[in-house]
């Protein structure tokens, strides 16, 4: 019975001792907290943003991107990775318009095939798009949960 008492009474000191044992550690720095930008955000009119990122950025997205052609029956033709829907339904791929900047353009995708994506409508052949990445430059440029 001795025994449990002295366990209590240790469980009890441990308790009220432990707050004043371990003071909160507060960081102590003369100079502010820079905040991590890894892009830029720019709207550029009617709900569409240019983004342009930081090289470790594209690094760490792996940022890929593959060419629009053109059949020789004169249909479109993108890498269908590059291809995202929005919460509409509206296809858009994001368009390499410099160095690790990006617009969001609209297409319209008349059929799939195997991994290509048939444009009805969409940028003119030679443009470069984003196929590795899409979903997050779409989460930089609209927010993710509504932020």
């Amino acid at each position: 019975m001795r025994h449990l008492n002295r366990i209590a009474l240790a469980a009890v000191l441990v308790s009220f001792a432990s707050p004043l044992a371990a003071p909160r550690a507060i960081a102590d720095s003369p100079a502010p907290p820079i905040p991590e930008t890894q892009a830029t955000v720019k709207p550029i009119g009617f709900g569409i943003s240019r983004i342009t990122l930081l090289p470790k950025a594209a690094i760490r997205l792996d940022i890929q991107t593959g060419m629009i052609s053109e059949e020789s029956s004169g249909r479109k033709v993108a890498p269908f990775s590059s291809i995202i829907y929005d919460l509409d339904g509206d296809a858009w791929v994001y368009t390499v318009t410099a160095p690790l900047t990006y617009v969001r353009e609209p297409v319209v995708v008349e059929q799939v095939m195997q991994n290509y994506a048939y444009l009805k409508e969409g940028p003119p052949s030679g443009t470069q798009v984003v196929t590795v990445g899409v979903p997050e430059l779409y989460g930089t440029e609209v927010g993710v949960n509504g932020e």
